[in-house]
């Protein structure tokens, strides 16, 4: 069987281009086997077959497919022993689309030496808070664009960033996740972040301490997400990056009275926002591709609505009032035609209500008076 080292740039092989068997000594090694249930080895081994199928820089294989045939040459190995930080000297790994679920603790041990990591285009399900520990100091580039499964992940790449303490880190990019809500506090441990993508999520407000810890920051991409307005909360939130570049185009902002806090503060700080002359409304239709800068100063929807309304409240009040009125000048007519038989039932009560208090004056002054008492007593039989 003829076996052929799969590392590139190496020619190690059995057998000559004639077929001739090579007596050269040299023994090959498959890749390591990940399964699951290897109990506490497992995150080392993984580690290990991410960082052997990097290294062989091959396009037709990924983390789950990798040929049996393949082989590394003992040219590779350290005095016949394996090493276990074989290619420390990695400062670049690619995983896109790798169809990898799962980031376990420490499984980038050993690559002390890696400066950028790509594993866009995946579909990460789980990632352990100890995910990127060992890469705390030397990563400065970090590629999750496309990466994240679910919600789930988002607070799991929450708790492993603020826990790994990445200070180096330079790039993040968190594009393409469908991000509707950033965990406050997420980035509290980044304060060495330069650009910070954040670009075709689905973003709908920034809230406080959401950018917190980013002082170094030069650059943030909104781009593309579901922002229909800035409120006052969010632009204190973007005002805290006073270094940094923005870029806010291509979202649904809508122009009512929400909107002037935010044109007022995007003239005020057009240096900083690239994109801001591309900024238009997209609702209300009557407002569609107007200027976010402009906005401020014309005559908004809301406004018109709420003039119209205060004339509908208004003449509700005058149809209301004329109804009352007329209510009550019906009450009055009744009470005018009945006005006799009112007066009599008006006297029939008033001499009911006058022999019922004579009656109890009556006994009042019986039961008052002893000599009555005794001559009601002796008139009884």
């Amino acid at each position: 069987m003829v076996n052929c080292c799969c590392i590139v740039g190496c020619n190690s092989s059995t057998h000559g281009r004639h077929g001739e068997n090579i007596e050269n000594g040299l023994t090959f090694h498959r890749f390591p086997a990940w399964r699951r249930n290897h109990g506490d080895q497992a995150s080392e081994i993984k580690s290990r077959r991410l960082a052997w199928m990097v290294a062989v820089r091959r396009p037709n294989i990924t983390f789950h497919s990798i040929p049996m045939s393949m082989r590394v040459c003992f040219l590779h190995f350290d005095t016949g022993k394996l090493k276990m930080h074989v290619f420390s000297f990695l400062t670049y790994i690619s995983c896109f689309s790798s169809r990898i679920s799962e980031v376990e603790s420490r499984a980038f041990s050993g690559l002390l030496r890696l400066r950028s990591l790509d594993l866009s285009n995946n579909q990460l399900a789980v990632i352990h808070p100890e995910a990127f520990g060992t890469l705390s100091q030397s990563l400065r580039e970090l590629n999750l664009s496309k990466a994240l499964y679910n919600f789930s992940s988002v607070m799991d790449l929450s708790s492993c960033l603020q826990r790994s303490s990445m200070r180096n880190l330079r790039t993040l990019d968190l594009s393409d996740n469908s991000l509707v809500y950033l965990p406050s506090g997420i980035f509290s441990n980044l304060s060495s972040l330069q650009r910070l993508q954040l670009s075709n999520n689905s973003l709908v407000a920034i809230r406080n301490l959401t950018l917190s810890g980013l002082e170094s920051l030069e650059e943030l991409d909104l781009t593309l997400n579901a922002f229909k307005t800035f409120p006052n909360e969010s632009l204190q939130e973007l005002d805290s990056l006073r270094q940094a570049s923005l870029f806010l185009g291509q979202n649904p902002f809508k122009c009512t009275c929400g909107i002037e806090p935010f044109s007022l503060w995007l003239n005020r700080s057009q240096d900083r926002i690239l994109d801001a002359d591309s900024l238009v409304c997209m609702f209300p239709p009557s407002m569609r591709n107007t200027s976010i800068l402009t906005a401020a100063t014309l005559t908004l929807e809301c406004y018109q609505r709420d003039a119209g309304a205060d004339l509908a409240l208004q003449t509700s009040y005058v149809f209301l009032g004329i109804v009352l009125g007329f209510i009550g000048l019906i009450f009055l007519l009744v009470l005018y035609l009945n006005r006799k038989g009112i007066k009599k039932r008006v006297y029939d009560m008033r001499d009911a209500c006058r022999e019922v208090w004579e009656g109890y004056h009556y006994r009042f002054e019986i039961d008052s008076d002893p000599r009555l008492s005794q001559v009601s007593a002796s008139a009884d039989p």
